[in-house]
């Protein structure tokens, strides 16, 4: 009896499979990447004075203020920018889970390594 990989038919089928399931998570890891660049989150303090916008970096790309910040210290503004800017964060980390599981499935080790990277921006 020959072994599976010794013999051609079945070393050129493992090599197909092998090969597909490659080029299908090359197509995923991309879908998943694609989907996390595109990515825009917003969020608002709980007073209503600022609302933020972040990417899946967490870079801030947008900060809009409401007419109430004219009525509280500058200090309070300031906290409302970081408040919203936690809140944004802690969402991009959820949205971003969310699309990784869509994209690569849950339990995937990219996935987990991806996932710890989006923490880590709700956590600064």
């Amino acid at each position: 009896m020959t072994e599976p990989l010794l013999d051609p038919d079945s070393s050129r089928e493992y090599l197909r499979d092998w090969k597909g399931r490659v080029d299908r998570a090359a197509a995923a890891t991309q879908a998943m990447a694609d989907r996390l660049g595109d990515l825009r989150i917003s969020a608002v303090d709980g007073n209503g004075l600022v609302e933020v916008t972040i990417d899946s970096g967490g870079v801030l790309i947008d900060v809009r203020f409401t007419e109430r910040i004219q009525r509280v210290a500058p200090d309070v503004v300031s906290r409302a920018v970081m408040t919203a800017l936690g809140i944004a964060r802690r969402k991009v980390a959820a949205v971003g889970k969310e699309i990784i599981d869509e994209t690569l499935g849950p339990g995937s080790a990219a996935g987990r390594v991806i996932e710890d990277q989006l923490r880590g921006v709700a956590d600064e």
